[in-house]
């Protein structure tokens, strides 16, 4: 009944997100921030706020872990009211009042009007997405990519020296190997991942118009920029990476450049991987891959022979589905009009979609890599049927050896026309030429006409 796949059908992939991206996490990272900005106002010596005995401080703690019915009543409190609570419309009003009301009940009573001191929503939920994502990111996506380069740079070391005709423009081309254009994939991959756990995210703390108007004015002793990033670096923090920075100079929202950056990051790492299930797609189309057929499964409703690569298929959609969000995102979150908008904040609740889509191509990658395995006499078959790539090396070595026109002498032979060794053999021994460079020339084959590959491979 789901209106959307993520939360469907894909919902056994994508519900390990739900700690992250869910409204009720949300509204749990809300009160964290809210309940420890709190907690930073009654250490500071200059405000005005009593310090917390130690079982406060403990029972602060203790309403951070918002339960699911905790998150209810927050949610009653923005739709319809609570108890005497008037509905606010307002979802960052409401976490406040349900603090207020929780307080009320305790020995806080009297450090009510301390929640939600001097700031915004807007400082309230900058951070809280910043904790929300570099969760995600630390713990579900980050990992599953990194399995997904170890199977490729696995990959890479079984085949590295396995000849394979490459193709460029879709013809066949100088000789690789298999190994070699997996680590293609697989460094290319690893350049990505190197960048996500130094990555930092910015956010600020500092009021409705960014200059902490209100808090100055109230308490004007205290230094509100140093405080937010005391308050931030040590709430933020602790004991965790990617570290979280402190913008200090913003409008009443946060510039999210460095979340267009990480978006990024992203983007780049997708499009990695829609080449690698592109090319993957085409080897196993050519059969130069072989598909575990799982028992039980369906290739197609009519035709029993079909081993369909379903899994390179589903990534290649949800990378790109990923990608249109995320290219969104950096678009638009880094624009506010004027000193704020609320245009930015229905978008953010849908950076957990596009980090579920990217988890959905992630896993699938992992099934369809877990699948196949090279056919190796179909691989080689198909560079022996095309000996003409070895041309290339011929008028190579004919140019060292001041052979004139050796391009030009190799293209008329083969270009456009089917051709044999023994063809290129004959060529070679109607040369006027040393025998030395003739030898040299009878000495390549498809085969071993590789260069570098094997050594690239394992790289």
């Amino acid at each position: 009944m789901a209106i959307g796949p993520i939360d469907g059908r894909y919902h056994d992939v994508t519900k390990v997100l739900a700690p992250y991206f869910s409204e009720s996490a949300l509204t749990k990272c809300r009160v964290f921030v809210m309940t420890e900005h709190l907690l930073a106002l009654s250490r500071h010596p200059q405000v005005p706020l009593r310090a917390l005995t130690k079982g406060e401080i403990l029972l602060v703690h203790r309403l951070q872990k918002i339960s699911p019915e905790d998150a209810e009543i927050i949610k009653a409190i923005e739709k319809t009211g609570y108890g005497t609570i008037k509905r606010t419309n307002h979802d960052v009003k409401a976490c406040e009042l349900y603090l207020r009301m929780k307080f009320a009940e305790t020995s806080l009573a009297d450090v009510v009007e301390w929640i939600h001191f001097g700031r915004t929503s807007e400082d309230v939920d900058n951070c809280a997405y910043a904790i929300m994502i570099r969760g995600a990111m630390r713990d579900i996506l980050a990992p599953i990519l990194g399995s997904n380069y170890g199977t490729l740079k696995d990959f890479a070391k079984r085949y590295a020296d396995l000849p394979m005709l490459a193709r460029t423009h879709g013809q066949p081309a100088t000789p690789t190997t298999l190994g070699k254009e997996f680590n293609v994939h697989a460094r290319r991959l690893v350049d990505q991942l190197k960048k996500l756990p130094n990555h930092k995210i910015q956010v600020k703390s500092n009021g409705a118009s960014g200059n902490d108007n209100a808090a100055c004015v109230a308490i004007p002793e205290v230094d509100w920029p140093d405080f937010a990033h005391d308050f931030l670096n040590k709430c933020l923090n602790r004991r965790t990476r990617p570290r979280i920075l402190v913008n200090p100079v913003t409008t009443q929202v946060e510039s999210f450049d460095s979340h267009a950056e990480l978006f990024e990051i992203l983007e780049r790492t997708n499009t990695i991987l829609t080449g690698l299930c592109q090319d993957l797609w085409r080897y196993i189309s050519d059969e130069w891959f072989v598909q575990v057929a799982v028992p039980g499964e369906v290739g197609s409703s009519t035709m029993p022979q079909k081993v369909n690569p379903i899994e390179l298929e589903n990534a290649w959609g949800n990378l790109g589905m990923a990608n249109a969000l995320l290219g969104f995102f950096c678009e638009k979150l880094p624009v506010s009009w004027l000193q704020r908008d609320l245009s930015g904040s229905t978008v953010r609740r849908n950076i957990g979609v596009a980090f579920a889509h990217c988890l959905i191509a992630y896993q699938s990658i992992a099934k369809g890599l877990g699948k196949i395995s090279a056919n190796e006499p179909k691989i080689l078959q198909a560079l022996a049927d095309h000996p003409e790539v070895i041309a290339e090396a011929y008028q190579t070595i004919l140019r060292v050896a001041g052979f004139p026109k050796a391009y030009d002498a190799l293209k008329d032979l083969v270009r456009g026309k089917k051709v044999s060794m023994d063809d290129l053999h004959e060529f070679v021994r109607g040369l006027d030429v040393p025998e030395e460079v003739k030898a040299r020339m009878l000495a390549v084959t498809p085969r071993n006409y590789i260069g570098f590959a094997p050594r690239l491979a394992r790289m």
